[in-house]
């Protein structure tokens, strides 16, 4: 199996060195750092994308259509929305609501749903999430905020729990779940809470390092579910 992984952030990077050491190779392609795995039953490439939806849907296709990822994985920080959604708690995307698109201007639509599909609500593939659960019991399927903005402030926080049902929010997931259901290949979304419902800014500096180590080791060990089924 070939798969495309995701990493939008250096924290997140540095977190993925530590546990999986240097790659068998790496280069710059399109602008986008690429790093070259070979796992027991899979080849891992992963694209150091940068933040921000345009740059992870920009890796995202490249892994697909350049590297031939059968599967995307993503894993990085977020924001949570929730108090359950307490720091380093890790959980499964089983659905993203794009919540800053917005087209209701010109056809009607409600804020945040893009016309391909019924609801606000992006899904995730629910054989993976369902893997996901039986793999890491301790994980939760939740539904994900995702735009380009950084949410610091904790009423922002609740207005998008209260709106959407979310509970995290960050800043790639839409744009990665976009374009892997267009190109008909398979996503996981796994993050970890970096600032919970009443932090910022300063306390996902503080906690970002440890946030993506934890995060990181549960997506190896899902990565190696996935991979031998």
């Amino acid at each position: 199996m070939i798969i495309g992984m995701i990493v939008a952030i250096a924290d997140e990077i540095h977190a993925m060195l530590d546990e999986c050491g240097e790659p068998e190779w790496d280069k710059d392609d399109c602008g986008i750092k690429i790093r070259k795995y070979s796992l027991d039953a899979a080849e891992l490439y992963v694209a150091h994308s940068g933040a921000g939806q345009v740059y992870a849907a920009a890796a995202t296709q490249l892994l697909i259509s350049k590297y031939g990822a059968e599967l995307i994985v993503n894993f990085g920080i977020c924001g949570g929305l929730t108090p359950d959604m307490a720091l380093c708690r890790t959980c499964v995307v089983k659905s993203v609501v794009h919540y800053d698109f917005d087209t209701s201007a010109v056809d009607g639509c409600e804020a945040g749903r893009h016309l391909e599909y019924p609801s606000v609500y992006i899904p995730a593939d629910e054989r993976l999430v369902g893997l996901a659960l039986k793999t890491d019991g301790s994980m939760s399927a939740v539904i994900c905020a995702s735009g380009d903005t950084f949410i610091d402030k904790p009423e922002q926080k609740h207005a998008l729990a209260q709106m959407y049902g979310a509970k995290i929010c960050e800043m790639e997931a839409a744009g990665i779940l976009l374009t892997a259901n267009r190109c008909g290949v398979p996503a996981l979304l796994v993050k970890a809470v970096s600032d919970s419902m009443g932090g910022g800014a300063q306390e996902f500096k503080r906690m970002a390092s440890e946030s993506a180590r934890a995060c990181i080791q549960v997506v190896l060990r899902l990565i190696n579910g996935v991979s031998n089924k």
